[in-house]
């Protein structure tokens, strides 16, 4: 989860190995393996990139955006496991500020992190039609629902996907904000959209199609995700099969 509010301060905690991100409350808005920085501990940032089963091998031209910057998890594992640039955009300074001062955030070329709110940013006509894959998680230090929702938000989510564009959206599964974002997002999106389970921990990883890439036949999909789970070390077969019994359930509705 990642911050929007520019009163959040950001805090540390540390156990096991692993630096945690708060903003001065119990709930963890990200997490960092000391020793392997670019790794994914929480299952729902791996989740986030379930793009990828529909781009397994995202190529420099695919520009990949990132709106909530959290502890850097998103960023320094695309930033390492791929060739294409990666923008950011965080509203708290603060939270920049710690990312690069605790948790190794990379100054790479690859990387553009801009201090914004993510409402505006999205609505900037120069960003329509530029990005492959747009991973969303944008709460606050209350957690109580992302703190940009509407429908407009995610039509201009839409709009800055490219033609085979694919957004991906933490929420939490049983949480009152859970179906407001879905149908906005089904909206926003005409219908192509598929779920997730709920994690353990609340956490539902929704995604968006903007193209055809949803599409591909149950068997394009599990080769795809047999590719992406050798490539990149995430469980992408069973993200695969749980996203084609999702596709038959909402078939035989």
């Amino acid at each position: 989860m990642a911050g929007e509010q520019g009163d959040d301060s950001p805090t540390l905690s540390e156990s096991e190995g692993i630096r945690y991100l708060h903003f001065g409350t119990e709930w963890i808005q990200g997490a960092m393996r000391i020793r392997k920085p670019a790794e994914l501990v929480l299952a729902y940032t791996q989740q986030m990139m379930a793009w990828l089963l529909f781009t397994p091998d995202p190529k420099p031209e695919h520009k990949l955006a990132i709106l909530g910057l959290g502890a850097g998890s998103l960023l320094r594992f695309c930033l390492k496991q791929t060739d294409s640039q990666v923008q950011t955009v965080e509203w708290n300074p603060s939270v920049i500020g710690m990312c690069h001062a605790f948790f190794r955030l990379p100054r790479s070329p690859r990387s553009l992190i801009d201090q914004a709110d993510a409402g505006v940013w999205v609505q900037d006509s120069d960003q329509h039609g530029q990005y492959r894959a747009l991973m969303v998680d944008l709460y606050d230090a209350h957690a109580e629902g992302p703190v940009r929702d509407s429908l407009e938000f995610y039509q201009d989510c839409r709009a800055i996907l490219d033609d085979e564009g694919i957004m991906t959206v933490n929420l939490f599964g049983a949480h009152p904000s859970f179906k407001h974002n879905i149908d906005n997002i089904r909206e926003a999106f005409n219908g192509k959209v598929l779920l997730l389970p709920e994690m353990d921990e609340g956490n539902q990883v929704v995604l968006a199609f903007k193209g055809s890439t949803l599409e591909m036949t149950a068997g394009e999909l599990l080769n795809r995700a047999e590719h992406v789970q050798a490539d990149y070390g995430l469980p992408a077969t069973r993200w695969a099969r749980e996203l084609l019994s999702f596709r038959r359930q909402m078939l035989d509705q």
